[in-house]
Parts: structure tokens; sequence; C-alpha cells
């Protein structure tokens, strides 16, 4: 019977609810207790006359005399991470309970608060898994959101203290698809990336950033008996309008720039309601001339964006030579 169904339905939610609440208790609990663990080296460590010394001293004997007893998790290595977590959350209160200690190993390693406190806001904001986290991370989602912003615009968005105010706000420039599965050396269409995007829609929504939603694929237009086809449409709730993603495996040409444009200018005369703001076009391309784009657009535009795309995580040195290399751009178009 249906009533019989969604009995069991609603029962199963609430066991499947009450075990994940269950789940975060636990892994706070412990949480808090690897942070009093840190605490309490901290304390004493501060009475030793070197305290260098004395703190290598001290984690090497607690960990000689936990690890036997308590497992691998009690370390020299763990024990050094809960002194290090200690210092670098010395208030128990400011601790979140929707974060997990798999969570907190990977923020302790950042190099700075701000960091910190924006992947902080990001994590509890969009309920991230470690993974996404670590990914989020590994993409350097802070120092690309960092080339187009100030710190203090992104800090403030990533804590919902203020709605973004410009889609450069929260669009990245490069996004990175390692998701995709696609290979660097190999040819592909459009197509291919555009169906490699609707496959791995999830993640992809989490690369665009905060207040994505999927509206179509291959959206069609009809103007004056001519078809066009726009790749994908999504709608943003924080911008309050259209995003318009055009895909481009080739080098943008301005062409490329004046064919979104029209796609935006109609999303803008036929779609958008009174209360929306204007459509946000994204030419997602695997290479770009900057100047192009510049001159191509009208100086005071803020709804065309050009984004590359890039297939794999960068390594370190990429990553500083990629920021180096944006950074000087930004430099010499000022």
């Amino acid at each position: 019977m249906v009533i019989e169904q969604v009995l069991i339905s609603d029962i199963k939610a609430i066991i499947q609810t009450s075990k994940e609440t269950a789940i975060r208790a636990v892994d706070h609990e412990r949480t808090l207790m690897y942070w009093k663990v840190g605490q309490r080296i901290f304390e004493e460590e501060q009475v030793g006359r070197d305290r260098a010394e004395y703190g290598l001293y001290l984690t090497q004997l607690i960990a000689e005399q936990l690890e036997p007893e308590f497992g691998s998790g009690f370390s020299k290595r763990q024990i050094e991470l809960f002194r290090q977590f200690y210092r670098q959350f010395p208030i128990a209160n400011t601790l979140y309970s929707q974060l997990s200690w798999s969570q907190y190993k990977l923020l302790i390693r950042l190099d700075s608060q701000d960091k910190r406190d924006f992947y902080i806001a990001e994590t509890v904001k969009n309920n991230w898994t470690v993974r996404q986290l670590e990914r989020q991370i590994n993409s350097s989602l802070w120092e690309r959101l960092l080339l187009s912003n100030d710190r203090e615009s992104v800090l403030a968005v990533a804590r919902s203290e203020q709605n973004p105010s410009d889609a450069k706000e929260i669009i990245k420039d490069p996004m990175y698809l390692e998701f995709l599965g696609l290979k660097r050396e190999s040819s592909y269409y459009e197509k291919d990336l555009e169906q490699a995007i609707i496959t791995h829609l999830h993640d992809f929504l989490l690369e665009l950033g905060n207040g994505f939603a999927f509206v179509a694929r291959q959206k069609r237009l009809h103007i004056e008996g001519d078809e066009f086809f726009v790749d994908l449409v999504f709608y943003n709730r924080l911008l309050q309008c259209f995003v318009i993603i055009e895909i481009k495996t080739t080098k943008l040409s301005h062409q490329d720039i004046g064919q979104l444009q029209m796609y935006v200018n109609y999303y803008d005369r036929y779609e958008r309601r009174d209360f929306e703001n204007p459509t946000i076009g994204i030419l997602l391309c695997a290479d770009k001339n900057n100047a192009v784009v510049k001159i191509s657009l009208p100086e005071n535009n803020k709804t065309i964006i050009a984004s590359e795309y890039k297939l794999y995580l960068p390594s370190e040195k990429q990553l500083i030579d990629e920021m180096n290399k944006e950074i000087e751009k930004l430099q010499k178009e000022e």
C-alpha cells in the first residue's frame, strides 16, 4: 500500500539522519579531544627553558607513551599536529561542529589565517566533503578568486556577509576540469567536452562556484527564422541572473565573443524578468588572448567573461608560475 511505503520511507529517513548526526557528534568530540591534547602540550611547552628543544622532547615522549596503547593515531607526527591545531585555533568556541578532523588537518596546513577563514566559510556554507575541500585547496580556489578581487571582498562573500556585486567575484579563471577525465593529448570536439560536463554536472557546479543551478543544454533560439543553439544555460541565485556558457576547444576569437554577446542580448530581451540582473556570458575556452578579449568588449563590460579551462590540476611550481603570469597581466592592464 502507498501509506505503508511512505511510512517505511519516513522511518528510513529518520534512521539515516540520526546516524549521520551521531557520526558528526562523535567526530566533533574527537576533534575537541585532539584540541585539548594540543592545548595541554602547548601549556607544558611554555614552562620549558628552551621551548624549541623542549617541544621536540615532549612530542617524542608523549608519542612513545601513547602510541603503544592507543595506536598510530597518537604517533609523533599526529602529536605535532595536535599542538599545531591548538596554536592555529586557540579558542575552542571557534571550532565548527560541521567540520571533521580530516578537514581540520587540511586547514592546518594552509599558510595564512585569511586563507583558512575562507575555506572554513566555504566548507560550512556548501557542506563540502573532505574530498571536495581537498580538491578546492589543490585547485587554488582562494588564489584564483584573489586575482580579480580584493581580499576583503572574497572573504565577505565566502562568509555571506555580502552578496557578490560582480560576476568576477565568484567566476574563476582558469577553471580546472580534471574531473572530466579528458586527456590533454587527445583531440576532442566541443560536443565531447559538453557531454563530459553534463556527465559530471555535480563536480562542474562545484567548480563554477556558489549559487549555480543547471537550466538547459543546447538551448534552441529562434531569431527571425534562423536557429541558434546555446551550449549550456545556468542560473545563479546570488547574482540573480542567467549565466550562459559557450564552449570553445580552440583559441578564442573575436567572432566567438560576438556570438556569445548575441546570446546574452537575446536572454536579456526575451527571457530576463524585470527583477533579475543582466545575463552573464562565459566563454569557456582552451586558450585566449586577453588583449583581444579586452578590445572586443566595451570598457565598462561586466557581462562577458572569458575563462580558460585546464584538464589537470597544477603542480605547485605550475601554480606559482600561472599566478605570477596573471599578476603581470593585471599590472600591465592597469
